[in-house]
């Protein structure tokens, strides 16, 4: 069994463990990534000291990613010159080992297939609700990504052709209805002091905010209608911390039901089971795959 460093690169934190054999202790530093990617490179090396004997490097990161050339392809303004950062260029030149570089949300996917809610599964779905809406599609134990890298891109998915403007790629689109966003949002609209979660879930004794969570509910529902319909997957994976909330989960599961197609019945939603470990054993189980 081989020795590798793994780390999580996310806007607002790095988590990192080496793995010998098991997973060893996460740790975890800020990203700092308003200072730009320089100081991130530096951050990452010092992190990657601190391990010795190591003989591959593993990176779950924000950002789209070039998983062939092990760079950042686009990343958003959350972390200012990231995009083109080249991971594996930099590191394998600096500590002379194998390096291999995956988009968060891919990660998290051959994560859960690895040692989570997918293990054994050969072709499954992952999808993510934060901030926005992430997905990864996964065939025969691999992540598909696409002619152009990118592929998963479900919060783009469209929802109301009469919202969408032209040129906008998300406007009228899943991750306008079926995010965490999408739900504070409305909860706001309501009852401004609705700021978060978990806040809103402290409040579901009125009808209000219980319709307000039953429609989004909803919303998500259709978006993966869509994708079952599309991929025909034995699998969907749903992650982010709104889903581990056992009411949303079994309501989204619910809806679902309802809305699919007889022949696609067989397919089973399943709730994301590594929380925010999920990135570092995918990491390794794509070095374990590739190398």
């Amino acid at each position: 069994m081989s020795r590798y460093v793994l780390l999580d690169i996310g806007g607002t934190s790095i988590k990192t463990a080496l793995f010998d054999k098991e997973m060893g202790e996460v740790k975890e530093y800020p990203t700092d990534a308003k200072k730009g990617a320089d100081k991130l490179i530096e951050k990452v090396i010092e992190i990657i000291n601190t391990y010795e004997g190591f003989e591959a490097i593993g990176i779950s990161t924000a950002g789209q990613v070039d998983f062939e050339g092990g760079s950042i392809i686009y990343a958003n303004e959350n972390m200012p010159g990231y995009t083109g950062t080249k991971w594996r260029e930099i590191l394998s030149s600096k500590f002379n080992v194998p390096v291999y570089v995956e988009n968060d949300v891919n990660s998290a996917a051959m994560g859960e297939g690895y040692k989570g809610a997918a293990r054994d599964v050969k072709d499954y779905l992952c999808l993510t609700y934060g901030t926005g809406v992430g997905g990864a599609i996964v065939i025969d134990h691999k992540v598909y990504h696409g002619a152009g890298g990118s592929a998963g891109e479900f919060g783009a998915l469209l929802m109301n052709v009469s919202k969408h403007e032209k040129g906008n790629a998300f406007s009228g689109a899943y991750e306008k209805y079926g995010s965490t966003t999408a739900l504070v949002n409305k909860a706001k609209e309501y009852d401004e002091s609705l700021i978060n979660g978990r806040v809103i879930f402290e409040n579901l004794n009125d009808p209000v905010v219980k319709k307000i969570i039953n429609d989004w509910c909803y919303d998500i529902a259709l978006g993966l209608t869509s994708l079952i319909h599309i991929f025909n997957p034995e699998l969907v994976v749903l992650g982010g911390g709104i889903m581990e909330q056992k009411l949303v989960f079994d309501k989204v599961n619910e809806l679902v039901f309802e809305e699919i197609m007889p022949s696609y019945k067989n397919v089973k939603l399943k709730q994301a089971s590594l929380g925010n470990k999920a990135g570092l054993y995918g990491a390794l189980a794509i070095l374990e795959n590739n190398l």
